[in-house]
């Protein structure tokens, strides 16, 4: 990248490839198609040059530049030929791989992997003198290939290759530059600014202004959240490679016991009440013939919810009934609110968004809902992000159509941590949980069917709600429709 070598040459390249589960299929009539974790994407029009580098990448990181003179471009240097494979590899963003590599056809030295779907890359120079630091969140831990550095804000995991990539690294756990790294380690400058440039580029590393300030020390929304529960938090919502290596042999084997085995020591039966007896109409009644049905997930219909049956089911499972002060022991007194779930010290920091496919009443789009004037208000009603919204629900939920009506809940993060400090993501948790309970118990008594559905949220989910991440994250999804 920066020609700083004795001969003038360049001591860095960029590499290119896919990610591992990236599929590249190009028929005999010419025609390309990726399928990739994010769908699958179609170049009809695909040229030489694209079908070409695709197949490539999909083997291993390799130099575009390369590519373009194997398949006899004129003038590999002109960046003209690069437009039409620059606009596939953006729309196939979130599984194209960078690389940086010294010019001496090895393997590279550290390579950033996309965990969003469209993330950007842009790797800018970074003054030598300039201070650097690794972000506060990142992790670094051992990887397939080296050592994994993460982030819960970066749009990049980097996979640390080759010895000079971990020692830059490393030497970045506190402010530094890129010439000092040079002089402690011994490893070229250009080297080192290329790499720290590459890090930036990827999302874990900062960079300082003259007063030697990072932006990350005054973000008072990032102050909020400790580096495990945001590092939890994003990975628990968006599926990851790289997951415990012996899974498949493990599934393999005996499932698991549905209980766990007694134990030796004194055994004392318990009651069982006869459920049967319950006076008929009393409210113990209808609680257990809630309880005691069994809860399946429902093949999604293709019937029409209404407007008034969304307004009933938000009002009975999640309005505000009242407005008050709360008092915590030992602790100051806060303006809290009364609803129909659980909530510790009735914070209340989940806000419910409601994705409507099929509602009589309610245009399709995305709502958001006061739980106080028990409105809905329309925040997004571009088809493109609401799709994928349904999209996401309909696979979770094991169907083949997509769900009348998914609710996203997500967290105020200010809300909770200001009292419960670091254990706020563990109590939202135990809080998501609590309302998707009651969210089932009042689908089920209106005739309806509610199940929690395990969304892989990534980035698509804080787009099409238009959350300010990480004041407010999403958590978890319902869908609403119809027993089938």
């Amino acid at each position: 990248m920066t020609p700083q070598s004795p001969d003038g040459q360049a001591e860095t390249i960029q590499l290119w490839s896919l990610t591992e589960d990236a599929l590249v299929e190009i028929g005999e009539d010419g025609s390309l198609v990726v399928v990739t974790r994010w769908g699958e994407f179609d170049f009809p029009d695909a040229g030489v040059l694209v079908r070409e580098s695709l197949r490539r990448m999909a083997l291993g990181p390799i130099s575009l530049t390369n590519v373009a003179a194997a398949v006899h471009y004129s003038d590999p240097s002109s960046e003209y030929w690069t437009v039409p494979l620059r606009k596939a590899l953006g729309r196939l963003g979130g599984s194209v791989v960078r690389s940086l590599g010294l010019a001496d056809g090895r393997a590279p030295l550290l390579s950033a992997i996309p965990v969003t779907l469209a993330p950007h890359f842009s790797v800018h120079p970074v003054p030598a003198e300039r201070p650097v630091k690794l972000s506060r969140f990142v992790s670094l831990r051992p990887g397939a290939g080296g050592m994994l550095l993460a982030s819960p804000g970066a749009r990049y995991k980097v996979l640390l290759e080759q010895q000079q990539a971990i020692v830059i690294a490393c030497s970045l756990a506190a402010s530094t530059s890129a010439e000092r790294i040079a002089a402690a380690t011994g490893v070229s400058q250009a080297v080192v600014t290329d790499v720290v440039a590459f890090l930036v580029a990827a999302g874990v590393v900062l960079t300082g202004d003259e007063r030697g300030r990072f932006a990350e020390d005054d973000d008072a929304e990032l102050a909020l959240w400790a580096p495990d529960d945001l590092m939890f938090h994003t990975r628990s919502r968006t599926w990851q490679s790289g997951g415990p290596p012996d899974l498949e042999t493990r599934r393999a084997g005996a499932a698991p016991p549905v209980v766990k085995p007694v134990s030796a020591g004194p055994t004392f039966p318990l009651y069982r009440p006869d459920l049967s007896e319950d006076a008929e109409g009393t409210a113990l009644t209808t609680l257990t013939s809630l309880l005691e049905t069994d809860h399946v997930c429902p093949e999604f219909t293709d019937r029409e919810l209404t407007a008034e049956q969304v307004g009933e089911f938000l009002y009975r499972s999640a309005r505000v009934r009242s407005v008050g002060p709360a008092h915590l022991p030992a602790g100051p007194s806060h303006e809290a609110s009364q609803r129909p779930y659980f909530s510790v010290a009735c914070l209340y920091e989940l806000e419910i968004y409601v994705s409507v496919n099929r509602c009589s009443g309610l245009a399709r789009g995305i709502y958001h809902y006061d739980p106080l004037w028990h409105t809905l208000t329309l925040i997004n009603d571009d088809a493109a992000d609401l799709s994928p919204m349904l999209d996401m629900a309909m696979v979770a939920g094991g169907s083949h159509r997509r769900p009348s009506l998914v609710l996203t809940m997500t967290a105020r993060m200010s809300r909770i941590a200001w009292v419960l400090g670091g254990a706020a993501y563990a109590t939202t948790l135990l809080h998501v949980g609590a309302l998707q309970q009651v969210l089932y118990l009042i689908a089920k008594a209106m005739g309806l069917a509610a199940h929690a559905v395990p969304v892989d949220a990534s980035d698509r989910v804080d787009r099409a709600l238009k959350l300010e991440w990480p004041a407010e994250v999403g958590v978890g999804e319902c869908v609403l429709d119809f027993p089938s």
